[in-house]
C-alpha cells in the first residue's frame, strides 16, 4: 500500500490525511507551521474520541488510524511517497514552488496532486519537469464526511495518471467525477447562481434573506438557503471565489460578483464565524421570520433553479464533465435534493427555456442567456440522458 504525502495541516489537509490513514495507508502531513501541526494533531485525537464513543472505531482501530499519521515540517519526508497531495492557500506562485519542490525529492512514478477548488492545473504542472504526473484531487470539506471527489486531468496529465489518481481515491470509498480543467470545475462552476441569483432578487427588492432562505428550503428541499450557506462558508471567502470566477471566464456576466455580498464582506461581517453576516448570530438575536406567500416562494425557488439547470446545461454542453457526472457531483459535494438535469427533465425542458427567455427579454443581460444545447434539446424533442 503505497504512502500517501499531505502537504497543508488545515482543515482540508487535515481532512485528506485522516481518510488515507482511516483507509490503511501511512500518512506524511507537513506544514510548515508546528502550532498548525500540533492543532491538526489535537483535532484528530477529538474525532477519533467522538468516533469511539458512537462505536463507529473501536480504541484500538482509532489509536492505529492517528499512529498512521507522521507529523512533519519539512517536505524532505515526503521522499518516499506514492501520491502527494497538496492542500494550502489558494496561490498559485506559492502551489508552484512547492511543486518544484517536491518534484525534486519525490520519485519519477510519484504521483503530484492539488486539491486547488478553482486553479488551473495546466499552470500548476507547467511548473514542474513531468507534468504528466500532475493531477487535480478535489476533496470537499470536510473531507473525512463529505462523499464527493472530483477528479482533473490538466491537458499534459497521462491517461496513466488519471486511471490511478481515480483508482485511489475510488479505493477510499469516495464518489468520483471527472471534470474538465475549467474555472471551478464541476461543482463551483456549476453551484454560482445559487448564490447569485439569490443576491440579485434581494438586491432588486423582491424579499429579504429570510423569506429567499425559506424558499428555497421549503419549497426547493435544500437543507440551507443561500443566505445561510454563504454565512456558514465566510463573505469573505465565497466573495472572493466568485470575484476569481468571474475574472477567470474573462469576466462573463453569468458570474458577476454582488456588491451587496462585497459591502456585507469589507465591512467584516464574514458570517457565523464574526457573528455577524446576513444573519446576526449574537447570543440572544432573534432570527428573522419569511414573509412571504407559497405563491411567492415558488416564484424565487423556480428562477434560483432555472438558472442551475442553465449553468449544469451549459457544462454539459461544454464537455466540462459527462450529464451522469455533473448530476452526481451537486447531489454528493453540495447535498442537492435532486441532480439538475434530472430535475429539469421533471420540470420539463419546455418551461426552463421559456423561463430564461422571459428573464433575457426582461433585463437584456448575458447572464439570463439560454444554453445552446437546452434550446436543441427541446427543439429535438428529447430530454438529457443520465
Amino acid at each position: 500500500m503505497i504512502q500517501i504525502g499531505v502537504v497543508g495541516a488545515g482543515a482540508m489537509g487535515s481532512g485528506i490525511a485522516q481518510v488515507a490513514a482511516q483507509n490503511g495507508h501511512s500518512v506524511i502531513l507537513s506544514d510548515t507551521q508546528e502550532g498548525a501541526l500540533e492543532k491538526s494533531k489535537s483535532k484528530l485525537n477529538k474525532v477519533m474520541t467522538r468516533l469511539i464513543e458512537k462505536g463507529k472505531v473501536t480504541a484500538d482501530e482509532a489509536e492505529a488510524i492517528q499512529g498512521r499519521i507522521h507529523y512533519t515540517t519539512s517536505l524532505t519526508d515526503m521522499a518516499s511517497c506514492g501520491l502527494v497531495i497538496e492542500a494550502i492557500i489558494e496561490r498559485i506562485d506559492i502551489k508552484k514552488t512547492v511543486f518544484q519542490t517536491l518534484e525534486g525529492l519525490v520519485s519519477e512514478e510519484c504521483i503530484l496532486a492539488s486539491n486547488t477548488s478553482s486553479l488551473s492545473i495546466a499552470a500548476i504542472a507547467a511548473s514542474v519537469q513531468k507534468a504528466e504526473r500532475v493531477v487535480g484531487i478535489h476533496f470537499f470539506n470536510p473531507a473525512p464526511l463529505m462523499p464527493l471527489v472530483e477528479i482533473i486531468p490538466a491537458v499534459q496529465t497521462s491517461e496513466q495518471t488519471l486511471a490511478a489518481a481515480r483508482s485511489l481515491i475510488d479505493s477510499w470509498k469516495k464518489v468520483t467525477v471527472v471534470a474538465k480543467d475549467t474555472p471551478g470545475f464541476i461543482v463551483n462552476r456549476v453551484a454560482r447562481p445559487f448564490y447569485g441569483e439569490a443576491l440579485r432578487m434581494y438586491e432588486e427588492g423582491f424579499a429579504d434573506f429570510a423569506s429567499i432562505d425559506w424558499a428555497m428550503k421549503e419549497i426547493g428541499g435544500f437543507r440551507m438557503g443561500p443566505f445561510e450557506l454563504m454565512d456558514f462558508i465566510g463573505n469573505d471567502v465565497n466573495y472572493a471565489v466568485t470575484e476569481s470566477v468571474f475574472a477567470a471566464f474573462y469576466f462573463d456576466g453569468r458570474y458577476k460578483p454582488s456588491f451587496t455580498q462585497k459591502r456585507h464582506s469589507e465591512a467584516g461581517w464574514y458570517g457565523r464565524k464574526s457573528g455577524r453576516g446576513y444573519y446576526d448570530y449574537a447570543e440572544g438575536a432573534v432570527k428573522p421570520e419569511p414573509s412571504i406567500s407559497k405563491e411567492m416562494g415558488e416564484a424565487i425557488c423556480w428562477r434560483i433553479l432555472v438558472m442551475l439547470i442553465n449553468e449544469a446545461a451549459d457544462a454539459l454542453n461544454l464537455n466540462i464533465a459527462s450529464a451522469k457526472d455533473i448530476d452526481l457531483a451537486m447531489t454528493k459535494g453540495v447535498n442537492y435534493p435532486k441532480g439538475l438535469l434530472a430535475w429539469a427533465n421533471e420540470k420539463g425542458l419546455g418551461h426552463v427555456v421559456e423561463t430564461l427567455d422571459r428573464l433575457h427579454s426582461e433585463y437584456l443581460e448575458e447572464r439570463y442567456r439560454c444554453s445552446p444545447l437546452l434550446r436543441k434539446i427541446v427543439r429535438d424533442n428529447e430530454q438529457f440522458e443520465l
